[in-house]
């Protein structure tokens, strides 16, 4: 199935290309107007990508800054959306915050109103420099400047990122206009007006379709400014394609959050899409009221027949005006969303498989490792905190499986059942191999993938982090590894009448449960660092005094013909599993001590939480 998807894909890419190729070849000014497209569209990308590189984290540490107050996140949304030029980059940031748990949705919905607001900057910007204004001459001094700046180190190279971004956003400006001019009388969409409810609603299809494929409501309505100036548009039409243009920014964000599969993104989204969609539907109801305000604003400063400058003012009039709307019923929103799209309830049974061999396998997957989150190293970094989170708790499961246990003991207090311990396994007991490839090796994947595409700049912090969750997943893997290995001569001995080497795998299966139990309350534990710390001491010390107490044992049962020399063997190796199986896991938990993403997860999975694996 992924073959074929990619060779339609191929197919798609080539067919489209051909399209394009002829498509210029025949036409001259569709030529320059793409080509004024993509120079604007790729100054946009240069000049989002030297912000990142120059501001670092920064952006992030702001932007968790500004949820203390609904008008704080508004003023970010503005300042953020007029510095980066794209509301979508905005929301879609917002949304891998919030995916992440940095930030809440009450804080995220402030933040989507205000890039809305912020949106409107830009095209007050290409307004004000007109029509008939070449930027050219100013862009090709910023191209210098702009390779030059590159040679200066890493913050000259983001600088100089920077500078040639704003170049080809100017290049490409004029490069639309001059292809719009070069279309002359062959398209003029003038004599099409949006009077009607059709023409209207017509023309906000083509803006909302023109951002969806653009992924960019600057290009289009900067594509509208310029057919508006060149005569081939009127201002009805041109106000309607902006409105579809504002619906058409919420579409990209509906999508990314819906993919995420975390709830709190795809609320977010879906509040974008509510404010977005309601707004335009305000702004369609008061268009010729809206149309008449705006008329008279321009002619009362003696710019009346300024028609883009009438089409930024309406852009940010109904902006603001679904601001003021959406303004009072923030909670009241936060809470619909909520009922809309409550939290999922956990699983409690994963593998099915195994209890319907024929079935196809499908491999457990991460859970929080949304790719908007490598937009952010807060984002990203908080989103492996709560993957290895998953990992541990998967990891703890497969091991309680391989002990033959329910892994119901794992969340019990107090003495453990002698009967059971002493129990065989049951009939269709889970292999800890399946159980691995199943539902270990598919995240693990997942997460040192996600991992390694990280391409923001990380400070000594973050890097620190990084480091230590690669080295903890793998102490994890290693844990489930030593699970398989102990699994063979455990079930095959506890399936025998009662002996010495029966006894001694009974004692190293209780000896396992405890210590798992120990390891499972001290990644959910909210005790005091001093506290915590003690707690991973006294399993240390009962692990190495369990450990030497066996051994002994062992060698006691030798002398008085208790064991051969081939049981012995084996309870020593696995003693030895027994014990790598305890160090690896807290390994893996002091990896995670210190590291504040992840102390702060601690308190998310509570002991009412269901298991993740279950025999079915």
């Amino acid at each position: 199935m992924g073959t074929f998807k990619k060779h339609v894909r191929t197919f798609l890419i080539v067919a489209g290309s051909l399209l394009l190729g002829a498509a210029f070849w025949s036409s001259q000014p569709w030529l320059e107007l793409c080509a004024g497209l993509a120079l604007f569209l790729f100054g946009m990308q240069c000049l989002e990508e030297g912000l990142r590189q120059l501001a670092g984290g920064k952006l992030e540490q702001l932007l968790a800054r500004t949820t203390a107050t609904p008008f704080k996140g508004l003023l970010f949304g503005v300042g953020g959306t007029m510095l980066l030029q794209s509301s979508t980059l905005v929301s879609l940031l917002t949304i891998a915050f919030i995916s992440t748990g940095l930030i809440k949705l009450a804080g995220g919905i402030p933040i989507l109103f205000g890039a809305n607001l912020g949106a409107t900057s830009g095209i007050w910007l290409l307004a004000l420099a007109g029509h008939n204004l070449s930027l050219s001459p100013l862009a090709l001094p910023l191209l210098v400047f702009g390779v030059l700046a590159s040679f200066l180190g890493d913050k000259g190279k983001a600088a100089g990122r920077i500078v040639l971004g704003i170049a080809f956003i100017f290049l490409g400006i004029d490069q639309i206009k001059v292809g719009f001019s070069s279309f002359g009388s062959d398209v003029d969409m003038s004599a099409y007006q949006a009077e009607g409810l059709i023409g209207q609603l017509l023309f906000v299809g083509i803006g909302l379709a023109a951002t969806v494929v653009l992924q960019s409501s600057h290009a289009t309505l900067m594509l509208t400014l310029a057919a508006l100036g060149a005569g081939q548009l009127t201002l009805g039409p041109a106000l309607a394609i902006a409105i579809g243009a504002n619906v058409g920014s919420s579409v990209t964000t509906a999508f990314v959050g819906s993919l995420g599969g975390n709830r709190s993104g795809q609320r977010l989204a879906l509040a974008h899409v509510l404010f977005n969609a309601l707004t335009a539907l305000v702004a369609l109801v008061l268009l010729l009221p809206l149309t008449a305000l705006v008329r008279w604003l321009v002619e009362a400063v003696g710019l009346g027949d300024n028609v883009l400058l009438q089409l930024a003012l309406f852009h940010t009039l109904f902006n603001g005006l679904g601001v003021l709307l959406f303004w009072p019923w923030q909670a009241r929103l936060a809470a619909l969303l909520i009922r809309l799209l409550p939290d999922r309830v956990e699983p409690t049974v994963l593998i099915t498989e195994l209890a319907q061999p024929d079935e196809p396998q499908q491999r457990t997957r991460a859970r929080y490792l949304n790719a908007r989150a490598l937009d952010s190293a807060d984002a990203a970094t908080c989103a492996v905190a709560q993957e290895l989170q998953h990992m541990t708790r998967l990891s703890l499961e497969v091991i309680c499986h391989a002990l033959f246990l329910p892994v119901d003991q794992l969340m019990r207090q107090g003495r453990i059942d002698d009967a059971l311990m002493a129990a065989p396994p049951e009939p269709g007991a889970l292999d800890a191999e399946q159980l691995y490839q199943r539902h270990i090796k598919g995240v693990y994947a997942d997460l040192l993938s996600f991992m390694g595409r990280l391409e923001v700049p990380l400070d000594e912090q973050h890097q620190t982090f990084w480091l230590s969750g690669q080295i903890a997943a793998l102490q994890l893997v290693d844990a489930v590894k030593d699970a398989k290995h102990l699994q063979k001569n455990l079930g095959h001995y506890l399936r025998q009448e009662a002996s010495t080497v029966r006894r001694s795998y009974v004692e190293l299966r209780r000896h396992l449960l405890e210590a798992l139990r120990e390891i499972r309350a001290l990644t959910h534990s909210e005790l005091p660092e001093e506290r915590w710390r003690e707690r991973l001491q006294w399993l240390d010390e009962r692990a190495a005094e369990f450990d030497g107490a066996f051994r002994k044992r062992l060698f006691v049962a030798v002398r008085n013909h208790d064991l051969d020399g081939l049981q012995t063997s084996s309870l020593m190796n696995d003693l030895g599993y027994a014990s790598r199986i305890i160090q690896s896991l807290r390994n893996a938990l002091l990896l995670a001590d210190g590291q504040e993403p992840i102390r702060q997860l601690r308190q998310l999975s509570t002991d009412d939480d269901g298991p993740i694996i279950q025999r079915p």
